[in-house]
């Protein structure tokens, strides 16, 4: 039997300098861990959403997975209106329907999300509706011999604040901007410092190194991302970009990895990346499924159809009991 904490959030997170809220996921009574990752989807079933879905639900079962994290823009175009938008129904419960995605589902948020009505997506209503969603700004989950850091990238990419265009951003909970990010990046360097996890993996929306549309997120790379080399973390996983990737970093061992494809794609929109980085690129829909033990990790991406992509692994010794 495995053991899934019911995730209950009575309200949203403001951060102050208390370190990140955590919850416990235990593994597998074998050690293990699996899930699936997927980003950028809800679109009411539109541009191959549903077909990713039934893909998801199939290598899921294969699997049998322990949940699933979505990378953000949970909701098109605008978020969600409130916590009574049909779009909840219509783009995340009606479509994951497959037995094997009735699980925990860690959700982070997106850029678009942040053009509704953010405390929606954040309220325990929506858990009530469908318990299986999960959403906070940033959080933790632990379990045990792997830690998932979850970090709200939108508040730290500066277009946002100043050159808004037609859109409309909830900021509720983050102003004063740079309190909040300051005291975000100090929390997060805490809980990295003191995890004794094997496996350290961080999840945001924004993409750190990516060869896609929006490229690399500068303020990540120049606030977030030192943090994560310091604290010897082993993947950055995120959205944002439609698309599936993976770039290794020259600099680290830190592995960017996106999955972005979950509706909407961007065929061709692709900039050159050094080749000694670039692992895979992918310009259409799909999603990534990890595999875990504590000695070892893989991951995958799958298109469409299901078929598999890519593959990558990497493997650590155990610790030693001397």
């Amino acid at each position: 039997m495995r053991l899934l904490v019911v995730l209950i959030i009575t309200q949203c997170l403001v951060y102050s300098s208390a370190v990140l809220q955590s919850f416990d996921h235990a593994p597998n009574q074998d050690g293990s861990l699996s899930f699936l990752v997927i980003g950028d989807w809800g679109r009411n079933g539109a541009y191959n959403q549903s077909q990713v879905a039934f893909q998801m639900g199939v290598v899921g079962e294969q699997l049998d997975i322990d949940f699933v994290i979505s990378t953000g823009d949970n909701f098109y175009d605008n978020g969600l209106k409130g916590i009574d938008d049909s779009s909840f129904h219509h783009s995340f419960t009606k479509i994951y329907t497959a037995p094997s995605l009735q699980k925990q589902w860690y959700n982070v948020l997106g850029n678009h999300d942040y053009r509704g009505d953010v405390e929606a997506q954040l309220s325990p209503v929506l858990s009530n509706l469908d318990n299986r969603w999960f959403c906070s700004r940033s959080y933790i989950v632990n379990a045990e011999f792997v830690e998932f850091f979850f970090v709200d990238t939108t508040p730290f990419v500066d277009k946002y604040f100043t050159q808004p265009e037609d859109h409309v951003y909830d900021w509720r909970g983050i102003r004063p901007r740079n309190h909040y990010i300051s005291n975000l990046l100090k929390d997060l360097d805490m809980s990295l410092k003191q995890s004794n996890a094997k496996w350290k993996i961080v999840v945001g929306h924004h993409t750190i190194r990516s060869a896609g549309h929006h490229g690399d997120t500068e303020e990540l790379v120049n606030h977030l991302l030192p943090i994560l080399e310091a604290n010897n973390i082993d993947l950055y996983m995120n959205g944002h970009d439609h698309c599936l990737q993976h770039i290794s970093s020259l600099n680290s061992e830190i592995q960017f990895l996106t999955s972005g494809g979950g509706s909407k794609s961007w065929g061709g929109d692709v900039s050159w990346w050094k080749p000694e980085e670039m692992k895979f690129y992918y310009d259409g829909q799909g999603f990534m499924s990890v595999h875990v033990i504590e000695t070892e990790l893989n991951i995958a991406f799958y298109d469409v159809f299901g078929n598999v992509l890519h593959k990558w692994n990497t493997s650590k010794q155990l610790h030693s009991t001397l």
